[in-house]
């Protein structure tokens, strides 16, 4: 998948990665909190996407890294696939007859393929295929010679997705306030577009949306299938999102949000509630849910007597803005795009 170049810039969205400080006056500015500056856990700990790797896959693979080399996905662990019915994976009905497609002059090498879809150098390819890492149409395969037609085979290792489309894209847009989530807008507003180059406009969607005054981490690919996945309520996919509200907050509101509260459209409750940090006058939580519904989150903490003052949505599923500077495009490494699709069963 072709790669647009990497922004080694700063972010100040409250959390960075481990090791990393958060905020330094270019990002969202949360990071003034003594909680909003601390380092996100890793992607396998809590909220995140590692945790348990699949049924009978090893939480840690022996033998190489696979994509080792990647700068924001390094730390996503193990691939984890929803529990949800009608969840799997799609494995091709027709069986492949691996001898004679390892004698074909027809395909690519299947080393060559992963080394050049960034999965590792090819010697450790080698030893990846030859580990049983790497499935082929829902096969595992091990035969060094084994050639493929990286258009049409689905190719996984350690249970994560190599995306080999070159049509497709992937890209994180840390949304800043006041843009809308649109392509374009009749009323001028600032949208989408004005953060895109020329080419990219024409060809890319956003997956859901952030209000005009949210900020934050906000999906964009031209992947239909993907997008109608992530934003389907039946994959549960969990965001995250940093929530500065008026205070004090008073004792049990936390519990409330967590056992769910009536709204004018349905019931609704996050998956999780922590308090950050508090000052005079502001509270700053994280909460975590995979709601979609519009500002669902405004219109909770309105509902329990705390409107919210600013909101900034973090990550979406293993997806995390990270050290993202505010405005910008960034597109996602291949071990994001693996995780992002393993993550809704792809």
């Amino acid at each position: 998948m072709s790669q647009g170049p990497r922004s080694n810039s700063a972010s100040g969205q409250g959390r960075g990665h481990r090791g990393q400080p958060a905020g330094n006056g270019q990002g969202s500015g949360f990071g003034a909190g003594k909680g909003a500056g601390k380092g996100a856990s890793s992607a396998g700990g809590k909220g995140g996407a590692g945790g348990k790797a699949g049924a009978g896959r090893p939480s840690r693979p022996k033998g190489p890294k696979a994509f080792g080399q990647e700068r924001f996905g390094r730390n996503l662990g193990p691939a984890k696939t929803p529990q949800t019915p009608n969840a799997k994976r799609p494995v091709r009905k027709t069986e492949p007859n691996w001898d004679s497609r390892a004698d074909s002059s027809e395909g690519v090498r299947l080393q060559k393929v992963l080394s050049n879809a960034g999965v590792a150098s090819r010697r450790q390819c080698e030893e990846i295929i030859a580990a049983g890492r790497v499935e082929v149409n829902g096969e595992i395969v091990m035969e060094l010679g084994t050639k493929v037609n990286p258009e049409k085979d689905v190719i996984h290792v350690d249970g994560m997705r190599v995306q080999l489309n070159e049509r497709l894209s992937y890209y994180a847009f840390n949304k800043p306030k006041g843009v809308v989530s649109s392509m374009g807008d009749p009323e001028g507003r600032k949208s989408i577009t004005d953060f895109l180059k020329p080419n990219q406009a024409d060809r890319l969607f956003h997956v859901g949306r952030l209000d005009q005054n949210t900020e934050g981490l906000l999906l964009l690919t031209n992947d239909g299938e993907l997008a109608n996945r992530l934003t389907h309520p039946s994959y549960e996919v969990p965001k995250t999102y940093l929530v500065q509200c008026k205070g004090p907050m008073g004792p049990g509101i936390g519990k409330q949000l967590r056992e769910g509260i009536e709204l004018e459209d349905g019931f609704a409750q996050v998956d999780s509630f922590k308090l950050v940090d508090s000052s005079p006058g502001k509270v700053l939580c994280e909460v975590v849910l995979h709601s979609g519904k519009n500002r669902i989150v405004r219109r909770m903490f309105d509902a329990v007597g705390h409107p919210v003052v600013r909101l900034v949505r973090l990550e979406v599923g293993p997806i995390r803005l990270g050290n993202q500077k505010v405005g910008n495009v960034r597109p996602l490494g291949p071990q994001e795009v693996g995780h992002l699709l393993a993550s809704v069963g792809l």
